[in-house]
């Protein structure tokens, strides 16, 4: 594995619709030299004959897409250059599809957020982001995602004007603040359909002193694995190999999510409290004596213990205990609004439970940027933060803590639907606060 500067490092485009996401990746294809022969050939005959490029075409899949000239799903892109290997998420900017770039988020190591500089509306004293675009950077607040690059685009379009662009960097900053982004944050003027500032610095912003995007996406650090913390490995499977007294065999596989595991270490096993020590640990190599964050493993231990799937194993000192009344900050996903009446179903890394909304704490206002504390439901792509009753104990930490056992979904038990994500809080420092 390397570096946290040269680790693969999984980043998505986020923003309004129309902001020019698409575009900016396929330009960033096209200028890195990343693109297949026949998809720069098409460009550039484009440009040969008087036409502007369609560089949202190469990641623009479906039909539907290019037919709206929208982004629905999320396009998932890999290159690399001698510097460093990329994968990018191209994630939809449209709010009925906002659903889908919490799926994009939800493993990146870095956001690029792209605001459109036609359509600020500069006419108060702080000038006014779109909706989508605070939508979009709640939601990368409540992912923790721990770089955001702020794109200015469309730069051209305002005669590269370097006062706007100020203007647009101090809206997001005061953003940033009001919803207490903790995102290390990064601002460039680009224009990815021009070029400006994607892979090259441009002659045509010489105000502006800092590095062009790419450059700053090869330094960025990928998100390091907890090794340091305490272990906790959810078992996926059970597996047996019956045989006489003396050979048979009981493993449980699964992903360790933090810490680490050596043969002989006491463990706890939830939700049951009882203990054990590790006998062998088997990696997709052999076997092996020691195992860090992220491996996958067969574990045995050194007695008979009741463990099914959805159980955990923790270190015996790391303090985690399974809890039936969780916080949790949600983003709503389906169509039909949250009823605290109903029973929906819980997925927590391999544990599925039943769970009731014991109350709404609050709804975030995306275009007042406060919180709505008499909400009685959550609606289509509201933000909000609620109490869930339990009906079997959750084996979960704080998201802050390990966002691997920290996160969870919401499904409709009649229609099978995923209906939200949620981020577990850990007190009321950890919600989200305005």
């Amino acid at each position: 594995m390397g570096s946290p500067q040269t680790a693969v490092l999984r980043f998505i485009t986020a923003g309004s619709v129309d902001d020019g996401k698409s575009t900016l990746i396929g330009r960033l294809l096209y200028d890195s030299k990343t693109l297949l022969s026949d998809q720069a050939a098409k460009l550039e005959q484009a440009a040969a004959d008087g036409r502007t490029p369609d560089f949202a075409a190469l990641t623009d899949g479906l039909a539907a897409e290019r037919e709206q000239g929208i982004t629905i799903d999320v396009a998932y892109r890999y290159f690399a250059t001698p510097k460093r290997k990329f994968i990018i998420a191209d994630t939809p900017g449209h709010e009925q599809y906002t659903r889908n770039m919490v799926t994009g988020a939800s493993t990146a190591d870095a956001a690029v957020v792209l605001i459109d500089a036609v359509r600020v509306d500069f006419s108060a004293e702080v000038p006014v982001l779109l909706p989508q675009t605070k939508r979009h950077s709640a939601i990368l607040k409540l992912l923790r995602t721990p770089s955001i690059i702020v794109a200015v685009n469309k730069l051209d379009l305002i005669g590269f004007d370097e006062a706007k662009y100020q203007r647009i960097t101090e809206a997001y900053r005061a953003l940033a603040a009001q919803i207490g982004l903790a995102a290390q944050l990064y601002f460039i003027p680009i224009s990815a359909l021009g070029g400006d500032n994607i892979v090259h610095r441009s002659t045509n912003t010489p105000w502006y002193t800092g590095e062009a995007l790419l450059p700053l996406l090869e330094r960025l650090p990928a998100a390091e694995v907890d090794y340091n913390g305490a272990a906790h490995f959810p078992v996926q499977r059970v597996v047996r190999q019956d045989g006489s007294s003396s050979d048979d065999f009981r493993g449980y596989q699964g992903r360790l999510a933090s810490g680490c595991l050596k043969t002989g270490d006491e463990v706890k096993v939830l939700p049951n409290g009882q203990t054990a020590r590790i006998a062998e640990i088997y990696a997709p190599s052999g076997r092996v004596e020691k195992a860090e964050a992220g491996a996958v493993l067969t574990l045995t231990l050194d007695r008979d213990v009741d463990i099914s799937r959805g159980d955990a194993l923790v270190g015996a000192d790391s303090g985690v205990e399974p809890e039936k009344q969780i916080q949790a900050a949600v983003c709503w996903f389906d169509g039909k609004p949250l009823n605290p009446a109903r029973r929906y179903l819980l997925k927590h890394t391999h544990q599925t439970t039943a769970a009731k909304v014991k109350s709404i704490n609050y709804v975030w206002d995306v275009h007042t940027l406060s919180k709505v504390q008499s909400a009685e439901t959550l609606a289509m792509n509201d933000i909000g933060h609620i109490s869930l009753t339990l009906q079997q104990p959750l084996n979960a930490t704080a998201y802050a803590d390990n966002p691997a056992t920290g996160a969870f979904i919401l499904i409709d038990e009649a229609t099978n639907h995923t209906v939200a994500a949620g981020m577990i809080s850990g007190g009321d420092s950890d919600c989200f606060e305005i």
